[in-house]
């Protein structure tokens, strides 16, 4: 027995290894925005070797036998997008997650977030940035899309929302029964005064943010009066964002008014969230220190339109007129003096899979439509840091593409009606 076993063990060890073959797809473009802010190039491939893009060759390259072909020599080809303000644990609809709240389950929140990333990345946005939900969820579902457990895009988290008490990024306006059900027993996102601010964000971060976001504003969407104005101080502001750069974290500040927006940027903060009401000196400081606004210009036009249809609280609804009016005037002076921009939708206020709605309003702003796109791609992996992964379609990059019928740099409505889309080398969506 001994010596079949050791004639068994040395003929396994002697036995040649078995290479296994290279997953290889070669996509034919019909026109090809590899690099936006870039003249696009004509028809190309894009040979993609597992998972990743390994070379892109002029013309319509005849692929070698054994490789995958995909035929889209009929479309307009570009990165996967990038939007950096989601909430995929929220559905868009503020009435019916009220009357839900008492009967779903965290596990019901869970599979629901599931299905929301499965329409954002079939929408053609293959990156999101989550800017608040539950820590814990956030961080299971953004592990299992990255393992490819479930479909959904590349997720950055942020856990909850930084606050003060009282401030947009707590629970207001509950009853003491409410109040004591539903306020988050393990998240700990609300504190006063410089020190207890410091321990949210280690918190946060203890929890598995990768990105921190406070408030440092009112909100719209916060049951509770006071306006948009400026909620936490600048000694919080500083101590959030100190504490969050020293854990190699990036900062994202809520922000509608200007005084709540001059504070954090002159704190240091990397992206202005909104940013409602801006002003000359308040723009000028942003583009001095090199902070990035995401404007989510769909986020007012749809809490406007939940309010108006009584689906908001009292509180809300003067916030609502507030910000709608003013969010245009804002944006198309920040674009008009050089403020760096970046792609956001605050998505989960409004529905999922509609993120790309968004372009058009910052063309509308006084973006061309190359630029909307940049915002998109190149920018938003630059405001991640994650330019060597996010934005582009290049050798050595995951192959995050998708493909759209027309040019959207003449019409950029076109990226509402994302006909292809593939995920690091898979193909998630093929067709019209």
């Amino acid at each position: 027995m001994r010596r079949v076993l050791a004639a068994t063990l040395l003929a396994t060890s002697l036995s040649p290894v078995v290479a296994q073959a290279a997953d290889i797809t070669y996509i034919h473009a019909g026109h090809l925005l590899d690099q936006p802010g870039k003249t696009p190039r004509g028809a190309s491939t894009v040979i993609v070797t597992d998972g990743k893009v390994t070379e892109i060759r002029d013309g319509s390259v005849p692929a070698p036998a054994g490789a995958k072909v995909v035929e889209l020599g009929d479309k307009f080809v570009l990165p996967g997008l990038t939007d950096l303000h989601v909430h995929l644990f929220s559905d868009g609809d503020p009435m019916k997650a009220r009357l839900e709240a008492t009967t779903r389950d965290r596990e019901d929140g869970a599979f629901i977030a599931a299905e929301h990333a499965k329409e954002t990345l079939e929408a053609g946005f293959t990156t999101v940035r989550d800017l608040g939900g539950p820590p814990r969820g956030i961080r299971a579902l953004r592990d299992a899309t990255a393992r490819g457990d479930i479909e959904g895009p590349t997720i950055v988290n942020a856990g909850e929302m930084i606050s003060v008490s009282g401030g947009h990024g707590d629970n207001n306006g509950l009853n003491e029964e409410s109040f004591d059900a539903f306020h988050p027993r393990d998240y700990n996102n609300v504190c006063n005064g410089a020190d207890d601010c410091r321990r949210a964000v280690r918190e946060q971060i203890r929890l598995g943010a990768q990105v921190i976001k406070f408030a440092a504003t009112g909100g719209v969407l916060s049951n509770v009066a006071g306006g948009l104005g400026q909620q936490m101080t600048s000694e919080e502001m500083r101590a959030v964002i100190e504490t969050a750069h020293s854990f190699g974290r990036k900062v994202a500040a809520h922000s509608h008014a200007a005084a709540g927006t001059a504070a954090a940027v002159a704190q240091g903060v990397d992206s202005i969230e909104h940013g409602t009401f801006l002003d000359e000196p308040t723009v000028k400081a942003m583009v001095a220190h090199g902070t990035w606004l995401v404007p989510t210009m769909m986020a007012p036009v749809a809490a406007l339109a939940q309010a108006r249809a009584g689906a908001l609280p009292p509180a809300s609804i003067a916030k609502a007129e507030q910000a709608a009016a003013a969010m245009k005037a804002s944006h198309r002076l920040a674009i008009r003096s050089g403020v760096k921009i970046a792609f956001g939708t605050d998505t989960g206020v409004s529905k999922h899979g509609l993120n790309a709605q968004e372009f058009a309003l910052m063309v509308e702003a006084g973006m061309t439509p190359m630029q909307a796109i940049v915002a998109a791609t190149t920018n938003a992996a630059e405001l991640l840091g994650r330019t060597d992964t996010v934005g582009r379609i290049a050798p050595g990059m995951p192959a995050d593409i998708i493909a759209v019928g027309g040019d959207p740099l003449n019409d950029v409505s076109r990226l509402e009606h994302v006909d292809f889309v593939m995920k690091g080398g898979k193909v998630i969506k093929a067709g019209s």
